[in-house]
């Protein structure tokens, strides 16, 4: 089904000693575009995030604020210098003896002295943070694709709605072509005799010059793949596949075919067709242009 590439989901899982809540916003983009932010700590899990991303989408912006808060309680480690400790009180003892006074140091002095000792948090294990993290990661692109689906089927309506107006205009031109010939013959006709009499209007001249604007004028080949064009966009609106990119190819050629027409039209029937099947295809490439 037809996807539109904006939307909005979030996911809240609490689990493990974990507390994890991802919010995720959805714009449109040319390709897969996911702009994470995590913290520092957990940056390694960037790539299984987008590995995950990719399951649900192929196409689209995505902005990702993941924040992650340990519940569970957390060991704290000291970590002492003992090097450094030994430095500092071999060099106090060195100071007291050369300015005389007492050298008496106590543990807890040559302990408070700066990065003797430092207090480290426990390493946490990232297999267990990615496990509570895609719950919730997972929770917030259901809702998203969701809102995604919802938005694409009103999208997929409107572009089916003006695909179809599209196609009786197609078949409009298709049915006025003829015409134009005839009415330029006759046009034809009446011009030259105004300038000469009836009896010497070359009358096989006349029917070839009929028929040379019959072929420049010629739109069947056109007509027949503007159709095939149609027909095929109807089908893609009720494709499961992303099919963004295919549709707007499709209309890049209908426009071209269109613009064809339009310099073989000398008619301003064909002209006015001509002018609102534009109209239709740039408003189904606005609409286009947020599929996925």
């Amino acid at each position: 089904m037809v996807k539109s590439m904006t939307g909005f989901g979030r996911g809240q899982t609490n689990d493990c000693g974990y507390n994890v809540n991802c919010e995720i916003k959805g714009v449109n983009h040319r390709y897969f575009d996911p702009f994470i932010r995590i913290s520092r700590r957990y940056s390694l899990l960037e790539d299984r995030i987008k590995e995950e991303l990719r399951k649900y989408i192929s196409r689209g912006r995505l902005e990702i604020n993941i924040n992650i808060e340990k519940t569970g309680e957390s060991k704290r480690n000291i970590k002492v210098d003992k090097d450094l400790a030994i430095a500092y009180y071999n060099y106090l003892k060195e100071l007291a003896e050369k300015l005389n006074i007492s050298q008496e140091i106590h543990i807890i002095d040559v302990f408070r002295l700066p990065e003797v000792f430092s207090l480290q948090d426990e390493e946490e294990d990232l297999e267990i943070v990615w496990t509570v993290l895609k719950q919730s990661l997972d929770l917030a692109m259901e809702s998203l694709v969701d809102m995604r689906v919802k938005e694409g089927f009103n999208l997929a309506e409107d572009i089916q709605s003006r695909n179809r107006v599209i196609l009786k205009m197609v078949e409009q031109l298709e049915t006025r072509s003829p015409q134009v010939s005839l009415e330029h013959g006759e046009r034809l006709r009446t011009r030259i005799s105004e300038f000469m009499e009836q009896d010497f209007v070359d009358q096989q001249r006349l029917l070839q010059e009929i028929a040379i604007f019959a072929e420049k004028s010629n739109i069947t080949e056109e007509i027949v793949r503007l159709k095939s064009h149609s027909m095929h966009l109807e089908e893609l609106m009720q494709s499961e596949d992303a099919v963004g990119r295919k549709s707007d190819f499709l209309v890049q050629e209908m426009f071209r075919e269109i613009n064809t027409i339009a310099s073989k039209a000398n008619d301003l029937e064909m002209n006015r067709i001509v002018v609102e099947v534009k109209a239709e295809l740039e408003k189904i490439r606005e609409q286009l242009q947020n599929i996925e």
